[in-house]
């Protein structure tokens, strides 16, 4: 009887027994996604490393000749204006758009925006508040003497720049244009801050206006619907953006092309993308096939 028992329990506990075997796990077949490099310079003139995510368009190789424009892009770190800008590049290089050519994308990522991105102020309130301001000097000799050599050392380039800012990212490009222009060949100045130091870059001399400048310059100006500036005495950030632009217009300079888009739809934290996508448009035009 306890024999007959037993093999009862053995025969039925069996097929519970070999149905809690495990089965092996599928392999996890997933892997990153991978939209660029990230990359980075020592700076001997910001003291400071700076890292770079990098943009290589689709068809980018070592072993051909082939070789691509670049966009820089201020409060480029991944968090910023990086990823969505790359989207936008991308997208109008396509070749059923075909509005941007294939272009590598330097985004620079962000350390001090105000540190980098002003001038020195005379404004006592704004030293006090804002301790670390005023040396977008050095930055621009970074860009101008370490980025760009390192980039064109590294990668494979062709002559045309540009350089892409926002708000006091605007404000430095805009310096940039007016002290500097032959550092990019196009400029897109979105929102930009020239409220800093009550205005006092409207009032600068133009390099333009020296001549000698040959190299064409294609100058992209969006600002939105933004109203007064943080400043104590009142400014109206469209009204300066359009200032800029009359003063642009003013030189009278062949080298120059200045397009002033006013996007009502939008405020200061909303523009970006729109302004980018806009000044592809306007700063490299279709040439209509007959």
């Amino acid at each position: 009887m306890n024999r007959i028992l037993l093999l009862l329990i053995l025969t039925f506990s069996a097929p519970l027994t070999f149905g809690q075997v495990s089965r092996p796990e599928k392999k996890d077949s997933s892997k990153p996604f991978i939209l660029g490099l990230i990359d980075e310079v020592h700076s001997k003139e910001l003291g400071e490393k700076r890292i770079l995510n990098i943009y290589l368009p689709e068809g980018y190789s070592k072993k051909d000749t082939v070789r691509y424009p670049v966009i820089y892009l201020l409060d480029g770190s991944a968090d910023e204006d990086f990823i969505h800008v790359v989207g936008l590049v991308q997208f109008n290089s396509f070749e059923w758009i075909n509005q941007v050519p294939k272009s590598i994308v330097v985004g620079i990522a962000t350390v001090d925006r105000r540190r980098d991105f002003t001038f020195p102020t005379s404004i006592e309130e704004d030293q006090k508040r804002y301790p670390t301001t005023g040396h977008s000097d050095k930055f621009i000799t970074f860009l101008e003497t370490e980025l760009q050599p390192f980039i064109e050392k590294k990668y494979k380039t062709n002559s045309s720049k540009t350089i892409i800012g926002q708000s006091l990212g605007g404000l430095l490009t805009a310096e940039i244009l007016f002290k500097k222009p032959t550092l990019f060949n196009k400029y897109v100045i979105i929102s930009p801050s020239l409220w800093w130091d009550n205005g006092s870059l409207l009032d600068h001399k133009l390099k333009f206006l020296e001549g000698g400048i040959t190299q064409q310059t294609d100058v992209y100006i969006g600002v939105g619907k933004e109203g007064l500036t943080p400043t104590a005495i009142p400014r109206v950030m469209e009204v300066d953006a359009n200032l800029l632009a009359e003063k642009l217009k003013e030189t009278k300079s062949k080298s120059i092309n200045v397009y002033f888009d006013y996007l009502p739809q939008v405020d200061h934290a909303t523009i970006m993308h729109q302004a980018v996508s806009n000044s592809f448009r306007l700063l490299y035009p279709k040439v209509r096939k007959e």
